[in-house]
């Protein structure tokens, strides 16, 4: 009876937080930006924001199967093999590492995994990105939640120790540094971010990505998204990171407008080119 409490209490909560990041994400400003062309398999689609009249009787099915699909990749990489997944993590860092894209950033935002959420490992590229010391060093921001409102923080950090574990035991960055001073937010940096390297449960052929409900990264990448159209930047790349099992096929995963792609996926298997800003950089 508990068991089926808190299961219930679980799914109250992440519906409630899907639909309170819906309400915000509604109230936003909408894009003034072309759609989004997408190129899948040598296919062009086209992505766009359409964020009036959505059926809520529509958005609690789509809901739905996304808690299905989530509670089925959870038992898929809780079952996973650890040297399978050892070999996986060092394939696709491998991969990222000796890429022309990443070799060409200039300032980056990637997560710190957690061994605990299963994520894809990038300690190698986080120690890549701070071992550099040369005039060409890559300014790295990386996330710190700000709450439970879907509300995320993309802060720089210089060395592994500017990390502290969080009350969910998950390495962040202090908001100030060891000097006193505030960290920079990647949101007041006066450059733009030309790479994201994102986590996520899942990731279909066409970029759709399934996050853990939170909505966190979706909401911080619109709001990237408005600053790069106010300051006429260039759009950065998307790339999520992703297992063999977290790979689906397209439209595999159900998506509401809100929800943000990817522009491509790294997998131990190599490269899934889906947009056109993708098809620029790998080509």
């Amino acid at each position: 009876m508990l068991s089926h409490c808190k299961t219930t209490a679980s799914r109250l909560l992440s519906k409630a937080k899907e639909v309170a990041r819906i309400s915000y994400l509604r109230a936003l400003p909408s894009p003034t930006a072309p759609p989004a062309l997408h190129a899948v398999n040598g296919r062009r689609t086209v992505v766009t924001m359409n964020t009036d009249g959505i059926d809520p009787g529509e958005l609690e099915a789509i809901f739905e199967r996304k808690r299905s699909l989530r509670s089925k990749i959870r038992k898929q990489l809780k079952n996973m093999d650890p040297f399978q997944r050892a070999q996986e993590d060092d394939a696709i860092q491998n991969i990222v590492l000796e890429s022309p894209w990443f070799k060409a950033s200039k300032s980056l935002c990637a997560y710190i995994s957690s061994t605990a959420l299963r994520e894809v490992d990038t300690s190698r590229i986080v120690s890549e990105v701070l071992s550099d010391h040369g005039k060409e060093r890559k300014k790295l921001y990386v996330p710190r939640v700000e709450d439970n409102n879907s509300n995320i923080k993309m802060l720089m950090i210089s060395t592994v120790g500017d990390l502290t574990a969080s009350s969910m035991n998950i390495l962040e960055p202090a908001l100030v540094d060891s000097d006193g001073h505030q960290r920079e937010d990647v949101m007041q940096a006066s450059d733009p971010v030309d790479l994201f390297i994102l986590p996520g449960l899942a990731f279909d052929k066409s970029g759709s990505r399934l996050g853990r409900g939170g909505g966190y990264y979706d909401l911080f990448l619109k709001r990237y998204q408005e600053l790069i159209e106010e300051r006429k930047w260039k759009q950065p790349l998307l790339v999520a990171l992703s297992y063999s099992v977290q790979i689906m096929e397209e439209g595999a995963i159900p998506v509401t407008p809100y929800d943000v792609p990817v522009d491509a996926i790294v997998s131990p298997s190599g490269f899934t080119l889906i947009s056109s800003t993708a098809m620029k950089k790998f080509n």
